[in-house]
């Protein structure tokens, strides 16, 4: 499939929104960037895209969006935490899908890809979460997640061709948000969660652009849901005191047990609330470290699909080397 019009980014401002928006132009794409309204759009000028505010919640800003020819749809609008409540993720992640996907289908857009997330697994049973896993989210992210999950799906025997991908645990370049940061800047995690032993699944944001421009590109992807992740699962402990090492802070060699983290994290929850921001340690993110965490990624792979990044190790020593550039 070749795209000679606009591919639409939703969510474009946001950390991964940003890292697929250069990808996609460095590929030669005619890219139309969109999210909520901001005052400094340097970025997006910078890489000769424009930028057309939009609201999710709000139905009349979006048609503007689908002007002119619109040959595809990267869908990354969304609220990505553990701490809003359902009520308040609902009308981003579930009618914000809803709407965006019922006027991708009157504007009779090539492709739709929709990035969802793992979380909709639920917690780990024992298995690597394949895409046939059954989704059980037990979390209001998660949940909501799963709701706009439906529609797509919903919207794919109406006819929209979609695509839907599902990252684990996203790091990288300018990443300040979602258990990636711990990965992806100097952080002052002090001790080890638990035991330290869990094994985790993540993934590089410039693997994760890739992986959207590729699948966008394939017909037989249509229809399909794919996992996105690396190839290596560090531990825990592995991975916090690789960051440490990466970013010149102290790596961390006392060990919490997870249920003083999820106090930790009620009191932080709790401050943070009264300021009205996100917490750094938020108690459902706790929750899934209880265990493994594995995501299987051979489908992807089996597509030829070839990830620039796929052990995390030596991910970790080059951005490393980006750092000090920096």
């Amino acid at each position: 499939m070749e795209y000679n019009n606009i591919s639409l980014v939703t969510g474009a401002a946001g950390f991964m929104g940003s890292h697929l928006v250069e990808y996609l132009v460095r590929k030669g794409m005619k890219v139309r960037a969109t999210s909520r309204p901001r005052k400094e759009t340097t970025f997006f000028d910078k890489l000769g895209v424009r930028f057309i505010p939009s609201d999710l919640t709000r139905p009349e800003t979006l048609p503007p969006l689908f002007e002119g020819s619109v040959d595809c749809v990267f869908h990354l609008g969304a609220i990505c935490n553990f701490s809003t409540p359902f009520k308040k993720l609902y009308p981003t992640n579930v009618e914000g899908v809803r709407r965006i996907t019922e006027l991708a289908l009157k504007a009779g857009v090539k492709r739709f890809v929709h990035v969802t997330s793992t979380s909709v697994y639920g917690y780990y049973q024992g298995a690597p979460f394949v895409e046939e896993s059954p989704r059980n989210p037990r979390d209001d992210y998660g949940k909501s997640k799963k709701e706009g999950e439906d529609i797509v799906l919903g919207r794919l025997k109406e006819g929209l061709p979609a695509i839907i991908a599902r990252p684990c645990t996203v790091y990288g370049p300018r990443c300040a948000d979602g258990a990636g940061k711990a990965f992806s800047r100097p952080t002052s995690i002090t001790a080890i969660p638990g035991g330290g032993r869990q094994l985790l699944s993540n993934i590089r944001a410039e693997d994760v652009a890739a992986a959207l421009y590729y699948l966008a590109l394939r017909d037989e992807s249509v229809g399909e849901i794919y996992n996105l992740s690396e190839e290596t699962h560090p531990t825990l402990k592995e991975a916090l005191v690789l960051a440490a090492k990466t970013y010149g802070t102290k790596p961390p060699t006392r060990h919490l047990p997870l249920a003083l983290v999820k106090t930790v994290a009620r009191v932080d929850g709790f401050i943070s609330r009264l300021k009205g921001r996100i917490p750094d340690l938020e108690v459902d993110a706790v929750k899934y470290l209880y265990d493994d965490y594995v995501v299987d990624n051979s489908k992807l792979l089996r597509t030829g699909f070839k990830l620039n990044y796929p052990d995390f190790r030596v991910s970790m020593r080059e951005l490393g080397k980006l750092s000090k550039k920096g």
